[in-house]
């Protein structure tokens, strides 16, 4: 088979590694990719949005099935653009990717199937919203509408921080389109886990659980990031905390969508808190986390290929069960200096190779590119560090043992990734 990776982080990277172990993989491309990505697949200077020149790519080159990572494609309606023309693509349509596009539709999902989450009022006028805040106090959740590349989400602790936030959002549009209309919700606590499923809108296979760690320094403080680390197996989930969440979150979700008469295939993502009430759901995302799916791949058996061709197929019955490693994994993301606000780019990376050549390590490329045979910083996440070991622990220990190799100007990263695992 010949195959299409949308996408250029290190989700996308994971994808393509984990893609080219399958044996019906015959030639592996990715449109547009990075440094990492170019050692395992022909990259192809297409960006994510140009729904025209991938379209156009994939019916030239006679691909046979493309897999979308970022969301921003899912939201443009990608797949059914693709699926008009008889292609097959793995991803959620249009309408579904709504349940990430917009947090509005997500949560009144929720309320309308009884999906546990948190109490929420959604405000299109900045004053009400103030009122609302001032009502409610804080701690409280502050939530653009829109896609905001993992950074619309405001955890405000005081109602000064919840109003800044309201007023970032719908009045200095720091996140354009996106803040036109918001959510405030009840703060949940708890300790955060993702659950991700593969669907074909029948039936679902759900791989190993992980945890993120969003905030960019070490004991979860500073601003929210796209994602500084994670791990998985996630200890706190117990194989029947697992099986709750999938019959409480993760069916009557996709249950719902199909009563709405939205067919969802492809991948579902979960960010659920852990409350002393049970689990209840933070957000859904309509693709792989990131950088959860660097901590999951590692340790799945399958054939992942298999897995997504049966699921654009609708044909997700023919894979019985997943197969894992039983072994822990974790990723330690190396961001450039400044992130996640503005950063440098061009920063020459060393001790990219000895990092690699260690056992159970993967380097999963984000934010790279070649220029003049180096590899230099491209992006405010560069790289996903990955290690496995048979504990929790010795996976930490391998993934640290590998960023201490590597190094550019300005790099940064937590020291406490997976250290909550160790509770356990």
């Amino acid at each position: 088979m010949r195959i299409l990776v949308i996408g250029s982080g290190g989700r996308e990277h994971a994808l393509v590694w984990k893609i080219a172990q399958s044996k019906l993989c015959a030639k592996l491309f990715c449109a547009p990719g990075n440094a990492g990505i170019a050692q395992i697949a022909e990259c192809v200077n297409i960006q994510v949005d140009d729904i025209g020149g991938l379209l156009e790519f994939v019916e030239r080159e006679k691909i046979d099935l493309t897999v979308v990572g970022p969301e921003i494609p899912l939201s443009l309606g990608i797949v059914d653009e693709f699926s008009r023309y008889g292609l097959k693509i793995f991803g959620p349509k249009r309408a579904a990717a709504r349940i990430e596009a917009s947090k509005i539709f997500s949560k009144e999902m929720m309320a309308k199937y009884d999906v546990p989450t948190a109490n929420f009022k959604i405000f299109d006028d900045l004053q009400e919203a103030q009122k609302y805040i001032e009502k409610i106090g804080a701690p409280c959740v502050v939530k653009a509408d829109g896609l905001a590349a993992g950074k619309g989400v405001i955890v405000a602790k005081t109602i000064n921080e919840a109003k800044q936030a309201a007023v970032a959002m719908m009045q200095e549009r720091v996140f354009g389109e996106s803040g036109n209309r918001i959510i405030i919700e009840e703060c949940l606590q708890g300790e955060e886990v993702s659950i991700i499923v593969i669907t074909d809108s029948k039936e679902v296979r759900a791989l190993a659980s992980s945890q993120d760690h969003k905030r960019v320094f070490d004991n979860d403080s500073g601003p929210n990031t796209g994602g500084m680390g994670a791990y998985s197996p996630a200890s706190v989930v117990t194989p029947e905390l697992f099986r709750e969440i999938v019959d409480k979150v993760i069916y009557p979700t996709i249950g719902g969508l199909a009563k709405e008469g939205i067919d969802y295939r492809g991948v579902l993502y979960a960010g659920i808190m852990l409350t002393k009430d049970g689990p209840k759901a933070l957000e859904f995302n309509a693709r792989f986390g990131d950088p959860e799916t660097q901590a999951i791949l590692p340790r799945l058996k399958s054939d992942l290929l298999e897995i997504m061709l049966a699921t654009a197929e609708q044909k997700l019955n023919r894979i019985k069960i997943l197969e894992w490693d039983t072994r822990a994994c974790a990723c330690v993301v190396c961001a450039a200096g400044g992130y996640p606000g503005s950063y440098e780019k061009g920063k020459e990376i060393s001790g990219l190779d000895k990092a690699a050549q260690m056992p159970d390590v993967v380097v999963f490329h984000a934010g790279t590119k070649l220029l003049n045979n180096k590899v230099i910083t491209n992006g405010g996440r560069v790289l996903g560090v990955t290690g496995l070991g048979r504990t929790v622990n010795e996976a930490i220990g391998k993934a640290y043992a590998a960023v201490r190799e590597i190094s550019f100007r300005g790099m940064h990263y937590r020291h406490d990734i997976g250290r909550k695992a160790l509770r356990y």
